[in-house]
């Protein structure tokens, strides 16, 4: 089993027992759940964190499965952490739809990416009818999609742009002059991207003026709509990197699979060839070597292996992966 899962299934496994109104599961159960393949997996998580899974049964009583003690207490305080997390949810799901080509996205591409936005499996019926001022879900061409209401300016700013306003680099006039690209290629301008090497990584006076170029060249924001640019104009193609590090910076852990981002060819106009786009910026994107199922990380969200900020919800998982004696649920190589 791919070790990266194990924290997945943990949760995942979390979720399944505390959805039965005895919060616990029989284990032949198990199987239902989740198919017979993915049951073994389970079956070993649970052998595997006694401190997190107890397993009862016997004297003609069905073998089951619950949390622990310990377990319980910590999931008592989810009810808390679900509210905190909801208004983070409304405006990245503001935002997600806001990038989209027609404001709109189907339903099932929401749910496909779901669990890494942090939404409730059920987000369709508890979170969205609460919001009709924002949100409606329209059937169109057979497929439910959810549609964005209304648009709202002071959330067309990307995460990019939020950074650079902390660091007083949003003026379009600062970096412009006198302000020299570093070896590594990073610079203090309004349109550049923070960028990270591997440590062995030694780029020639070349490519770090390629890049200099290409970090001062001035792009359309990723919330203007991609059919008013034409594909081939370099703007534009720095524009879908804007929009790739939008994307990703909107989930929790700030990754997506490639399978993920290849869901979203039409509503963000993606490039064909998608993961040749992200090699080829190789200092903002971290890229698993997995083939379709590999996942693309923004390197700038993590020092090393580890998530610099986390929301609400991964904060609350970190305690069960702490009761695992894991470690936290965000980590990548990045370096």
């Amino acid at each position: 089993m791919d070790l990266q899962k194990k924290p997945a299934l943990i949760l995942q496994l979390k979720s399944i027992i505390q959805s039965h109104k005895n919060q616990s599961l029989l284990l032949r159960d198990l199987e239902k759940e989740v198919g017979f393949v993915q049951k073994w997996n389970f079956m070993a998580v649970i052998e595997r964190y006694p401190s997190m899974f107890y397993v009862g049964g016997g004297n003609r009583m069905p073998p089951f499965v619950s949390l622990t003690e310990r377990a319980e207490k910590i999931a008592q305080g989810e009810a808390k952490v679900r509210m905190l997390m909801e208004p983070i949810l409304v405006k990245n799901l503001r935002k997600l739809l806001m990038l989209s080509v027609d404001c709109q996205i189907p339903l099932e591409k929401i749910e496909f990416i779901g669990s890494g936005l942090g939404l409730p499996a059920n987000f369709k019926n508890t979170l969205i009818p609460k919001y009709p001022e924002f949100f409606s879900v329209n059937n169109v061409n057979g497929r439910d999609c959810l549609r964005l209401e209304h648009w709202d300016s002071s959330l067309a700013v990307t995460a990019r742009e939020e950074r650079l306003a902390r660091e007083g680099f949003l003026d379009s006039n600062v970096g412009q002059e006198k302000v020299k690209i570093s070896k590594d290629g990073n610079y203090a301008g309004p349109f550049a991207f923070r960028l990270s090497y591997p440590a062995g990584f030694r780029p020639n006076t070349g490519y770090l003026a390629s890049v200099e170029k290409w970090q001062r060249l001035e792009f359309p924001s990723p919330y203007l709509n991609a059919r008013r640019f034409e594909v081939t104009d370099h703007k534009a193609r720095k524009r879908v990197v804007a929009v790739l590090h939008e994307l990703l910076s909107l989930t929790m852990e700030k990754r997506m699979t490639y399978s993920q981002l290849d869901a979203f060819h039409s509503e963000y106009l993606l490039p064909s060839r998608l993961v040749i786009c992200l090699i080829k910026h190789q200092g903002i994107f971290y890229l698993t070597n997995k083939g379709a199922r590999g996942t693309v990380f923004l390197k700038e969200a993590y020092d090393g292996s580890n998530l610099l900020e986390k929301c609400p919800l991964l904060l609350f998982n970190d305690k069960f992966m702490e009761l695992c004696g894991r470690r936290a649920t965000s980590s990548c190589v990045t370096r």
